[in-house]
């Protein structure tokens, strides 16, 4: 939801000047770190390891996004939805294969 409201923030800000690909690219960025010290203390609560699971939670979140960049100009270009209802709606797949990556892979298996 972070990501999400970054991005519409944004678009609304600088929407009108700026391509939303590269609204989405910056709400990612910005959104990441605050995703990660919330999936690690709160969801997950696993110790240590915290360098490895930052760069496999930019993986996992690296596939996310690969996911949202191609669909998002299918919804708003073909489509025809604006970007932040388009956001919104590729939100909740995003957040399902980011979950299902981030319990098997970043904070699984032998990171408990």
């Amino acid at each position: 939801m972070f990501g999400y409201l970054v991005f519409v923030g944004l678009y609304f800000w600088l929407g009108n000047r700026t391509n939303y690909l590269v609204l989405l690219l910056i709400s990612n960025v910005l959104s990441i770190t605050n995703a990660y010290i919330g999936y690690k203390l709160l969801v997950f609560k696993t110790r240590g390891n915290y360098f490895r699971e930052y760069l496999r939670f930019y993986m996992v979140y690296g596939a996310a996004i690969l996911i949202n960049f191609l669909l998002l100009p299918i919804a708003v270009e073909v489509l025809k939805i604006t970007p932040p209802v388009a956001q919104g709606i590729l939100m909740w797949l995003t957040v399902v294969v980011s979950y299902i990556g981030h319990k098997y892979f970043s904070f699984g298996g032998n990171n408990r």
